[in-house]
């Protein structure tokens, strides 16, 4: 079965994202398709990247919190990444835990959740070009969350209906991906092995 990752990109206290993130959780986890599981970028204590190379270089990681992080993506087929808009981008925390990994984010899928004034489709444009570099596959369909439409007071979140139905249509595209991508890794591997 595949194993999708919904990734809260937002560590800011007081954050929308973990309301979100489990919004999805909930929806994704009644499909019965795969299996699902929430991964917090804050429960990792990541500080701006901090290793002594890049992590495009294959080196071992030497810092316990970059360890930990590349054991929590590595054995995940697939990504919905909940971001926010901060200054027309995704947040600093989320392109951060980005760019710790490298090898661990190759040849796998994502979808995206965004939030914002004006749904966070210019947080999902920025990312979109930052997956494509880490050999990630992304997704058409997007679920865009407007903060005005689908939160009460900007905070508490009470999606409208017809979101629940545009996840749907991420999901059945993102575990097509994921399952092709899965067999091309392990065609890959076999390759190579």
């Amino acid at each position: 079965m595949l194993k999708i990752g919904i990734v809260v990109g937002s560590t800011r206290p007081g954050r929308n994202g973990e309301a979100v993130a489990r919004w999805v959780l909930d929806l994704a986890t009644k499909r019965g398709d795969a299996e699902y599981q929430l991964v917090d970028i804050a429960s990792f204590d990541l500080p701006v990247f901090d290793e002594p190379v890049p992590p495009s270089m294959g080196q071992p990681f030497t810092k316990a919190h970059s360890k930990a992080w590349s054991a929590a993506i590595a054995p995940l087929d697939a990504f919905v990444f909940v971001t926010p808009e901060y200054n027309h981008s995704t947040s600093g925390a989320l392109k951060n835990a980005l760019d710790y990994l490298f090898y661990e984010w190759h040849d796998k899928a994502a979808g995206f959740v965004s939030y914002g004034g004006a749904g966070g489709v210019r947080a999902v444009e920025h990312l979109r070009g930052i997956v494509g570099e880490l050999h990630i596959a992304d997704v058409r369909s997007q679920v865009a969350l407007s903060l005005f439409d689908d939160f009460k007071n900007y905070s508490t979140f009470a999606p409208r209906d017809i979101q629940a139905n545009t996840l749907m249509t991420v999901l059945d595209e993102l575990l097509g991906w994921a399952g092709a991508l899965k067999g091309y890794r392990e065609s890959k591997h076999a390759k190579a092995g």
